[in-house]
């Protein structure tokens, strides 16, 4: 069932900056409650409430990102909050040259936001398809949700929103320092992923990973999480195969 939320009537002239730019504001009460379903899932929803920034690695097919996310749209959809927008970015190829494609970042992610859609989809409770068209096509219109490639973060300062760093062990070290360097005011970051698991071919790429994540265990701003086995969510056939190909020493 969606969580149902009071907030009330806002006087207008009590309207913070970001009611007053949403000219369509998304109903929150269609928002369904999510609950974690494993420890660790448990832990990273107390370490998002605590004011943590966060890594979230290991084994696929944990939630790592579909927790990151509905947690960020519960907290931009709540008026009170500072924050306004969320930004999913991400290395869109392997060779993170993009400029080939027609049109600009936008039209050159929009390829790859499909997975993004489909879990944001699973997170309200819309009578129908079409509801949830409209509520999506709003969310993406008020730049609500934004996707971001790498190609295109120097020279953006991020302000007032929560940025996802999703398959962040497919960028080096020198994309991961952009994006951590770019963070502005009133802003939380998560990168989500699975280092030992890239799609970065030279060993000095792969080694960039590991000494960001060194850097990151020093700051007592982020909290560490690790999901193994246990914490696989997906059932029938890819939870069977997920757990045999991790057993098999094949990651």
């Amino acid at each position: 069932m969606p969580r149902k939320r009071k907030n009330g009537g806002t006087p207008i002239a009590a309207m913070s900056s970001k009611q007053i730019r949403r000219a369509k504001p998304i109903n929150i009460d269609h928002l369904k409650t999510i609950e974690p379903l494993t420890d660790n899932q448990k832990k990273v929803f107390e370490s998002y409430k605590a004011g943590k920034n966060l890594v979230l690695h290991g084994a696929a097919g944990t939630g790592k990102t579909f927790i990151s996310l509905y947690l960020a749209l519960e907290q931009i959809l709540d008026l009170n909050s500072p924050y306004e927008k969320i930004y999913m970015v991400r290395s869109l190829v392997p060779t993170r040259e993009i400029g080939f494609l027609p049109g600009d970042h936008e039209d050159k992610s929009n390829l790859y936001q499909i997975p993004y859609k489909n879990m944001v989809k699973y997170m309200f409770e819309m009578p129908d398809e079409s509801s949830f068209e409209m509520l999506y096509d709003n969310l993406r219109t008020q730049a609500t949700i934004s996707f971001w490639s790498t190609s295109f973060i120097r020279g953006t300062t991020f302000d007032r929103c929560i940025i996802i760093v999703d398959e962040f062990s497919n960028l080096n070290f020198h994309e991961l320092d952009s994006i951590v360097t770019r963070v502005g005011q009133d802003c939380k970051i998560i990168f989500s992923g699975d280092y030992s698991q890239s799609d970065l071919l030279k060993n000095g790429e792969r080694q960039g990973v590991l000494d960001f994540m060194k850097i990151l265990q020093t700051m007592p701003s982020f909290d560490i999480i690790e999901f193994g086995i246990e914490d696989i969510v997906r059932s029938g056939l890819v939870r069977e195969y997920l757990v045999s190909k991790i057993q098999s020493g094949l990651v």
